[in-house]
């Protein structure tokens, strides 16, 4: 039997020498910190984080970022590295990471990125389409047409600029609608109107040089909930409302990731909006839906190992290391 690539195609021995790259995804508050520690002080590993707040500084109760000590005893990367007056990009983010991931398995090290916001792990994986910037004036300017007279009309819309996009992209998507308008209108002001549907056919940029290993935590819903509220409420606690308070201060309202979860419950009740009882009951809601949202979309990565459980229980860990195990002897056999 044969137990190694295909030794007759070139492509399977190309793939066997490529390093590897460990990717940890799954729901918020499901052990993906946990797991990463595991699977890096295993494998000489350096974690990159894949959470688009995360990345803010001065932002650290409510991102449930490693602590200290959990940041000593690997090395961690795209942590408190962009300012709370700024904004990253996916595309950015990728201009940053995909450097770091190079130089981490330059030094021999396993690169495992960990986190939980699925458009930058899709675009670090498989690259974005080419394109205008983001503009959120008209961006703001599309979703208030959309309030006023429905997301139908920014279809009818679409459908002038770009048909072929508005024949894949359904009424009701929101999000897919507006960037689709985006890239023609902001494209226009440079003479040259390009549309979502050619960048389509021009294709992505995926990353290069990896064998990629998915592994995601998957833990029984009824206690994924449970932990998240026990998490939110911990993050009060721990003085989420007197950390954005500062942060409101110092920076007012604009700062991006005063919007996220958490920090927009901590906002109400600091406004008077909302009392603590119902700010706290207003921000487990909001990462019960968000771990729904998540789950949705990670479904879609392809050639994920999926693990029924927490990322800190050992069992959980061990079957992960197993995974990762299996792809460092495709290794030794090519």
């Amino acid at each position: 039997m044969n137990s190694g690539p295909d030794q007759s195609d070139p492509n399977s021995e190309i793939a066997a020498a490529q390093p590897l790259l460990v990717v940890v995804l799954g729901p918020t508050a499901s052990g993906k910190t946990a797991l990463s520690l595991a699977l890096a002080e295993k494998f000489a590993g350096e974690i990159v984080n894949c959470d688009s707040v995360a990345m803010y500084r001065e932002f650290d109760i409510g991102t449930a970022k490693p602590s200290a000590e959990e940041r000593g005893r690997v090395r961690h990367h795209f942590f408190d590295c962009v300012d709370p007056a700024e904004y990253i990009t996916a595309g950015e983010y990728v201009r940053r990471a995909r450097p770091v991931l190079a130089e981490i398995s330059g030094r021999r090290h396993l690169p495992i990125v960990v986190g939980g916001t699925g458009l930058y792990l899709r675009a670090l994986l498989e690259g974005l389409f080419p394109g205008p910037q983001r503009s959120e004036e008209l961006r703001e300017r599309l979703r208030e047409i959309a309030a006023r007279r429905g997301s139908g009309h920014l279809h009818r819309i679409l459908q002038r600029v770009d048909g072929a996009a508005a024949e894949k992209v359904h009424a009701n998507d929101l999000p897919k609608m507006i960037r689709a308008i985006e890239v023609c209108l902001a494209s226009s002001k440079n003479g040259a109107r390009q549309k979502m549907s050619e960048l389509w056919r021009q294709g992505r940029d995926p990353l290069q040089g990896f064998r990629t290993v998915r592994v995601g935590l998957d833990p029984e819903r009824a206690a994924l909930y449970e932990r998240i509220n026990r998490r939110a409420q911990q993050m009060f606690d721990a003085g989420l409302v007197e950390e954005t308070a500062r942060l409101l201060r110092k920076y007012g309202a604009e700062a991006r990731p005063l919007a996220s979860l958490g920090y927009r419950q901590a906002a109400q009740f600091l406004r008077g909006e909302l009392t603590r009882e119902q700010a706290v009951v207003a921000a487990q809601q909001a990462h019960r839906n968000y771990a729904k949202r998540q789950m949705t979309w990670f479904r879609r990565e392809p050639e994920v190992c999926w693990l029924r459980g927490f990322g800190d229980e050992a069992e959980i860990q061990l079957a992960a290391i197993a995974r990762v195990e299996t792809s460092f002897a495709t290794d030794s056999r090519g």
